[in-house]
């Protein structure tokens, strides 16, 4: 049975649990997302799915976040529906993080929004100011491993992002792009 069906199947009683979940403390759900980052078994999935649920700006249905992934500035997530986000992704929500529905985030792949300053030169180049900007994911976008999501950039409808590249510019929809920096490789 696919996580959709399963979610669909249980959806009354996944529902009861997020209700109850209101009145579970952050440092418990803290614990539970440690204890579990090792496993992609079904109790594992399902609590870190509560925790994005609990904590993110906006949660929808069908999340899948694999084993290691890390999570920062979690109330600046916003996650649509049927969202795949597989083991080691990590996500900096600095500057808000918008991914659409039927998006797929695959391994060891980085999104941040936002980026570091350089203009005051009395300090070193990591004491001065963070910009925060945007990262906007469109529906049906597929994310290679190892993919860079810099701050910024929005990947507009039925894309996909080759492996290993790098996006610094918004990407259009329908194509394919790939390289460092990303460049059109094909229409589809």
């Amino acid at each position: 049975m696919s996580g959709r069906e399963k979610m669909e199947k249980y959806r009354h009683l996944i529902g009861l649990i997020i209700a109850i979940n209101t009145i579970v403390p952050k440092f418990i759900f803290n614990f539970l997302w440690v204890i579990t980052a090792s496993s992609e078994g079904s109790l594992p999935l399902l609590i870190r799915y509560f925790y994005v649920k609990k904590y993110a700006k906006v949660c929808g249905d069908n999340i899948y976040i694999g084993k290691y992934v890390t999570i920062k500035n979690i109330q600046s997530l916003i996650l649509e529906s049927n969202i795949s986000i597989h083991a080691y992704v990590y996500l900096d929500a600095y500057g808000g993080i918008d991914i659409g529905k039927n998006v797929s985030i695959a391994n060891h792949s980085t999104l941040v929004s936002f980026e570091h300053t350089w203009l005051d030169y009395n300090k070193p180049i990591k004491y001065n100011q963070v910009e925060s900007r945007q990262v906007k994911i469109e529906n049906d976008v597929w994310i290679g491993s190892g993919c860079r999501i810099l701050s910024g950039v929005t990947i507009h409808t039925r894309s996909i992002i080759a492996a290993g590249a790098v996006v610094n510019k918004n990407v259009h929809s329908n194509v394919i792009v790939g390289g460092i920096p990303c460049k059109v490789i094909k229409q589809i």
